[in-house]
């Protein structure tokens, strides 16, 4: 559990240092994503980003595993 815990710190703090660079990759803007925008209201649900995410971590999980 503590390792597990450090490696996403360690994650968040990468993430938290390259976001500059990080936010012009187009995930939260693929085709798939729902995003409504009225007077007062706005909706975001990234579902195909969401899906990609967690392929990506359940390969990476299966990856670290073996």
């Amino acid at each position: 559990m503590q390792r597990l815990l450090i490696s996403l710190g360690l994650l968040v703090l990468a993430a938290g240092l390259f976001w500059p660079w990080l936010a012009r990759i187009p995930f939260g803007r693929l085709p798939g994503d729902i995003h409504i925008q009225r007077d007062g209201f706005d909706l975001y649900f990234p579902i195909t980003t969401g899906l990609l995410v967690s392929a990506a971590l359940s390969l990476l999980i299966w990856l670290f595993r073996r």
